[in-house]
């Protein structure tokens, strides 16, 4: 092969990579927007979906850490999964990394905003993700997460109007 053919296989070789390495950072965009969504309509099994089977790592700070992503689903069933509690993760920033073409890393801002029509409280968060995630048969999980919140400001509401507010 002379090399023009040569130089053309590498090229080829090169958009293929390229594609692929595209479509990987899509696909992981896609999972992050289904959690945070599924977090946001209650979707258990959904959540549950987004996650590796098996040992993974979840570190949420003050709402736990976890080993498994059946600890996570519990502290949501316990924390999060009531009418009383409406919640709205908006995920931005994406800074994602192809490692291999079955693992990858991703950092992701999240804005955060709750109402709890129970406790009568509007509380708004930023903070960091740093995932890790792992393709199995061809489909990407979260395999690895922590959570660090930058900001938090929760106020506390008597008659619908401010009561208290507590930031850190």
């Amino acid at each position: 092969m002379n090399a023009n053919g040569a130089g053309e296989a590498s090229r080829q070789e090169s958009l293929e990579s390229r594609l692929h390495r595209l479509e990987a950072i899509e696909a992981i965009k896609q999972l992050k927007a289904r959690y945070l969504s599924a977090c946001d309509r209650k979707q258990v099994d959904v959540i549950r979906d987004c996650f590796a089977d098996g040992p993974v790592t979840i570190d949420y700070g003050p709402i736990g850490r976890f080993e498994h992503r059946d600890g996570l689903i519990d502290a949501f069933e316990r924390l999060g999964n009531h009418d009383f509690i409406v919640d709205m993760h908006h995920g931005q920033n994406p800074q994602i990394e192809i490692l291999s073409p079955d693992s990858a890393r991703g950092s992701w801002q999240l804005y955060f905003h709750q109402i709890n029509k129970r406790e009568n409280q509007v509380t708004q968060l930023g903070g960091f993700y740093e995932d890790g995630y792992v393709r199995i048969d061809g489909r990407w999980s979260i395999g690895s997460t922590v959570f660090t919140v930058s900001s938090s400001c929760t106020v506390l509401l008597s008659e619908g109007k401010p009561l208290q507010v507590i930031t850190t």
